[in-house]
């Protein structure tokens, strides 16, 4: 959400961030729209203003028996009473119209994010890990994630099926528990060291967390709702819940940054993906996964932003598993997001890289809907905080990543060393 105020005061600033976007400059029109709601509050002020001291008059008036002076005043405020209660209720409808235009504009990129279009034009930083020395390597032909999954007998996308569609699993066995021991190790870790309070968190919500985090009003028919009298929507990840502690909040500067993490299912409908990775468990309408979010001062959202992406990255390192990570640009970056790192793990399954992690500082673009605010050392009045959320990782994505990347000719899966504790000691997944 946008302070009306900064874009009033440097208009042209908004339009090329928003040109940045590919989108229109909206400025003037935003301006046109507070002006006309300025005008109309300075109206009613000075309405305000006449009754009372009509008001006022009224008394003397009668108090020097001038009934006539009386009867002329009654009537000029009883006018200015209607005109204020018509006035009010088009400031409100004003507001509302102003507000509903400005939650559905995107977040301005930082300076540094690169332009593009699509995903076409992100740009890679950095890469870790070597696919030719994963053991899969050595396949002739390495195997898809699912195919790995069916043949061990563990994964069941038709029982899921029959009860819930399609875009669902049924995990069994020592795959449900290699899931369950990733998210295990993924928090001992994200708390452990890197310092990050562990929160279990509703998965259902009201309409406002859902507001804080800006999926609500412009991604709706990307969540799941509930039915009957008590209306909640289903979490799409920890994010909401995580970053909605901060929700009308002051915090003292000295208690930041805040670090959260969760490990929650995730609920998404995946509107916009007919289509798109129908095998297999990359893209579903349930999934886990361990979610990282801070709560920062403006001065240390950027390198907390480089932080938290480390702290993604490492997970990935210690079970090593081959991963990129990269900028998006301007044109693929998330709704909320001023810059965002994408993290993505070698698929050998695929010969590709697929997203397993998004990193992402959002200034106080959310804040500004939460009514987020921390209060200065040593200084008057409050600020809005800054939000950063990230995988840490995608549960699931990581499941899938080391089936495919310790497959073996036999059809055994390896279980990376770090993980065997969390599996009572066991070092690889056979055929049930």
């Amino acid at each position: 959400m946008f302070d009306i105020r900064a874009i009033r005061d440097n208009p042209a600033a908004f339009d090329a961030g928003l040109r940045k976007r590919g989108l229109d400059p909206l400025a003037a029109g935003l301006i046109a729209r507070d002006e006309e709601l300025r005008a109309l509050k300075t109206r009613l002020q000075e309405a305000q203003a006449r009754r009372n001291a009509a008001s006022k008059d009224i008394g003397k008036a009668k108090g020097a028996k001038d009934e006539a002076l009386a009867s002329k005043l009654m009537a000029e405020v009883g006018a200015l009473k209607d005109e204020i209660q018509a006035g009010e209720e088009e400031q409100k409808k004003l507001e509302a119209a102003l507000e509903r235009e400005l939650a559905v504009i995107p977040n301005l990129p930082l300076d540094e994010v690169p332009e593009g279009k699509d995903e076409a034009d992100n740009v890679e930083v950095r890469r870790w890990g070597d696919p030719q020395k994963m053991p899969a390597a050595g396949l002739n032909a390495p195997k898809q994630h699912f195919e790995i999954g069916e043949a061990l007998g563990l994964m069941d996308f038709e029982a899921a099926a029959r009860m819930s569609g399609a875009r669902f699993v049924v995990l069994k066995g020592q795959l449900a528990r290699l899931e369950r021991a990733l998210a295990m190790f993924m928090l001992d870790i994200h708390t452990g060291e890197f310092g990050y309070t562990e929160c279990q968190v509703p998965l259902l919500v009201r309409d406002q967390a859902v507001y804080g985090t800006a999926n609500l009003p412009k991604f709706e028919e990307d969540l799941f709702q509930t039915v009957g009298e008590n209306r909640f929507w289903l979490i799409p990840t920890a994010e909401v819940a995580l970053t909605n502690l901060a929700r009308e909040q002051i915090i003292d500067e000295a208690a930041l940054p805040l670090r959260y993490t969760a490990w929650t299912p995730c609920f998404r409908s995946e509107a916009g993906a007919a289509g798109r990775d129908t095998r297999g468990m990359i893209r579903q309408h349930q999934f886990s996964k361990v979610e990282l979010v801070s709560i920062t001062t403006p001065a240390q959202a950027l390198a907390e932003h480089e932080r938290m992406t480390n702290c993604a990255e490492t997970i990935l390192q210690r079970l090593d598993l081959p991963h990129r990570t990269i900028v998006l640009c301007t044109g693929d970056m998330g709704f909320a997001s001023r810059k965002t790192y994408d993290i993505e793990v070698w698929l050998p399954g695929q010969a590709a890289y697929r997203e397993i992690s998004s990193c992402s500082v959002c200034g106080d673009f959310q804040a500004r809907r939460m009514g987020a605010r921390f209060r200065p050392a040593g200084g008057k009045g409050t600020e809005f905080v800054h939000t950063l959320n990230g995988s840490g990782l995608a549960v699931g994505r990581t499941l899938i990543a080391i089936l495919e990347n310790y497959q073996q000719a036999d059809g055994t899966v390896l279980i990376p060393a770090p993980l065997r504790p969390y599996m009572g000691g066991l070092e690889r997944i056979g055929k049930v």
